[in-house]
This record gives C-alpha cells, structure tokens and sequence, in this order.
C-alpha cells in the first residue's frame, strides 16, 4: 500500500483514453487511492465539450467516496500554454507539458520556462521526458527551471509512466520546497492509480507529505 495514494494525471475518453470518467474514478477507489485528478487534454475540449466535461467530473466526485479534483492537460507552446482563461476558471489545475517534437535540450528548457511563467499552470508534466530522444540540458539551465519554479509558485509531476525527473531533480525540488505529485498519465482505467515509482523516487529524495501539492487533501 501506497504511503501517498493519489494520481494527479489520468485520461479518459474526453481525450485520448479509452475509459469514462466513472470508470477511472472506480479504479481509484479499488486501489484505495485518497485523491484523483482527471486530466484531459486541453485541445480536444471545445467550450461545450469541456463544460460538460467539468460537469460529470464533479458529479462523480460527489457520489465518490474519494476526493476527485477536475483538471487539464495543456500543451506547451511558445509564450506559455494553449489553456484559455475560460478553461482555467472552472478547473481545480492546470498541467502544462511539451509534447512537441524537438531537435535540441534548449528549445526544450524555453518552452518550459515560458509555462512556469504562465499564471495559469499550475503543474509541469513529465519532465525531461524528451530528454533521453534530444539530449539533456546543462546543470545552469536545471538551474534556472528550479528558481523560476521555485519564484512561481509551479510544482512538478513525479511521472511513473516516463519516470521522469530524476532523483537529482527530484531532491532539488524537495530542498527548494518546490511542490510535487504523482502522476500515472494512464489512458486506460486499469493503469490509473500505477505511481510506485512516483512515490519511491519521493520518498528517496527525503519527500514528506508537505511537499505534496494536495498533500492537505490526502
């Protein structure tokens, strides 16, 4: 049994999953988990898609005996993300996370500055996912994320699916007193709820229920 049950990051078919809202939120509850996210992606979800989106999000989080929290994925674009004021309004959070291809560390770090100086994200997804594909950034560019994250108020999803960051990363946020969850990033109901490896890198990095983001909520 997990220490910290929660999984701040899971699909569904208002995206690209292939289960329902009900069906990510009964996985959670078999599993014993004390807090779920449902996290869709942002770009599949016009404004009457998404509000009824939000709506069976909070209705199923009612009848559920776990706290649900509604959230979205966004995409890092340049400038910041591509979730509209509208979104973030009726959204518990906001992930932001790169899923661009890149050709080089740099373009990588640029983007994901520009989202820690996003008011509107809260998370970044899977970081450094990329990085075993486009090389990684120097110790000076780490540098930078962690201060703007730390300056900003973003926390960083421990991401059990990429496993990314590493322990190194991890321990800095954790130092820093930057905020951090797990995050399985399941597209089927049956993965909801996979974030041992998110708890085992936490707790390795000397992480307490403190340096949760909803860490009051589990």
């Amino acid at each position: 049994m997990l220490a910290f049950p929660h999984d701040t990051h899971t699909h569904t078919v208002y995206s690209d999953g292939v289960g329902g809202i009900a069906d990510n939120i009964a996985s959670a509850e078999e599993k014993g988990f004390s807090l779920l996210g449902i996290t869709d992606h942002s770009h599949y979800l016009g404004p009457r898609s998404f509000n009824r989106y939000v709506r069976e999000v909070k209705r199923w989080g009612e009848e559920s005996g776990i706290t649900v929290l509604a959230g979205v994925e966004g995409n890092i674009v340049p400038g910041g993300t591509d979730v509209p004021d509208w979104m973030v309004e009726k959204l518990d959070y906001v992930i932001a996370s790169v899923h661009e291809w890149l050709d080089e560390p740099g373009e990588y770090v640029e983007l994901v500055k520009a989202a820690l100086m996003d008011e509107n994200v809260d998370v970044i997804g899977h970081f450094g996912a990329n990085f075993p594909h486009i090389g990684f950034p120097s110790n000076e560019e780490l540098k930078e994320i962690l201060e703007l994250a730390e300056a900003n108020g973003k926390a960083f999803e421990i991401s059990s699916r990429y496993r990314v960051p590493d322990l190194e990363f991890v321990k800095e946020c954790v130092r820093r007193g930057i905020k951090l969850t797990f995050a399985s990033d399941a597209h089927t109901p049956r993965r909801v709820g996979d974030v041992g490896w998110s708890e085992k890198i936490f707790l390795k990095a000397g992480g307490r229920k403190e340096d949760l983001l909803f860490g009051d909520l589990l």
